[in-house]
């Protein structure tokens, strides 16, 4: 995912705003081009992504699913908990900051959630901390490799 967006962003977009630059620089006078000023953002904002991603990638830690214990949950973990307030259970999977995606049940380790399941067992009880101050105990029911 970040190997791609690298990919993209090294290539198609770098030459884009090289093109916006080259094409700003042709209007004239670049001390007063509106035109050649935002291609120069826009190539500065490019570039900072770039580095942010590059540095993203420096500091991955590739978890091997074989090596993952279903024994306590841990980054690449699917855990199955069942909220005590509403009785409903859900399943999510623990990741990285990197991967974090709430609307698919993908929780970064990081998060409130994510958090405070790290290092539990089956059946312990949880108490999550939420942002909004409000309290919520989850049960682990399952925990499985992603």
């Amino acid at each position: 995912m970040l190997n791609a967006e690298l990919e993209e962003l090294t290539t198609t977009k770098r030459r884009e705003v090289a093109e916006r630059i080259k094409d700003a620089r042709e209007y004239g006078d670049i001390s007063e081009n509106s035109e050649y000023d935002d291609a120069k953002n826009e190539q500065a904002m490019l570039e900072a992504r770039i580095a942010s991603v590059e540095e993203k990638l420096r500091s991955a830690i590739v978890v091997d699913s074989s090596e993952l214990s279903t024994d306590v949950v841990q980054v690449g973990s699917q855990v199955k908990v069942k909220d005590g307030g509403s009785g409903k259970s859900e399943t999510y999977t623990i990741v990285g900051s990197a991967e974090a995606n709430p609307a698919e049940k993908k929780l970064s380790n990081e998060s409130p959630v994510g958090r405070a399941l790290i290092g539990h067992k089956a059946k312990d009880k949880v108490t999550v901390q939420l942002p909004n101050g409000k309290a919520r105990e989850l049960t682990i029911q399952k925990i499985e490799v992603a």
